[in-house]
């Protein structure tokens, strides 16, 4: 009994450490390319400073974040690190097509839509396939990676603006991913999933939000 207390407290977080390694060695090789390709360094640090903010203070943004790590930690392994690895790694190739300014529709309901519907499946608590999930979460990544590329600032270096964002966005499913360690608690997959209501709640507001714009 001990040797299985021991390793339920461990094996998060080694899991934990486990996903910061494919997303630090994401943003660090945005950063050396940026470093590579311009020369300006304060252009780089502001660049990447407001890459780094925009996924924190877009409140659509961060809610449907958090819920890729909160529901990577509901389904478990292998979706623990799958769907918080896929969607920053999406997310850049939709930044990258906002960047250029590629034509991709509905980006706004698209994103509230992510919010909603990733809500509702923490909050009714079902496992689906990991090929379902992940691509889900791929498809929304699309989405908010543009919408991030598209707010890239005049000045700012494009490579550095893009580790940015990436950056904390992997920040944020860890924290998902933290908050859904909830479910190790007793009566923790309940409050698990009424936290994923509360993210679908957030969603409707949303949508009311952009139809009354």
């Amino acid at each position: 009994m001990g040797r299985d207390r021991f390793y339920r407290r461990v094996r998060p977080q080694r899991t934990v450490r486990r996903l910061t390694l494919p997303l630090f060695a994401l943003s660090s090789l945005l950063v050396a390319t940026s470093a590579l390709a311009h020369t300006g360094q304060q252009d780089a640090a502001s660049g990447f400073a407001a890459g780094f903010l925009h996924p924190i203070t877009g409140f659509d943004h961060l809610l449907a974040m958090l819920a890729v790590g909160m529901w990577g930690a509901q389904l478990g392994m292998p979706a623990l690190w799958v769907l918080p690895v896929a969607f920053p790694l999406v997310m850049a190739v939709g930044g990258a097509l906002g960047i250029l300014g590629a034509p991709l529709p509905a980006v706004e309901p698209a994103i509230v839509l992510s919010v909603l519907l990733l809500g509702v499946v923490i909050a009714i608590g079902r496992k689906p396939p990991i090929v379902f999930a992940a691509a889900l979460v791929a498809f929304f990544a699309v989405f908010h990676g543009y919408a991030h590329g598209r707010e890239l600032p005049e000045a700012a270096s494009a490579m550095a603006f893009s580790a940015g964002f990436v950056l904390a966005t992997g920040c944020i499913h860890l924290t998902g991913i933290g908050i859904g360690f909830v479910t190790k608690l007793p009566n923790g997959s309940l409050l698990l999933r009424a936290g994923g209501a509360a993210i679908a709640m957030a969603g409707v507001l949303f949508a009311w939000h952009l139809g009354g714009a």
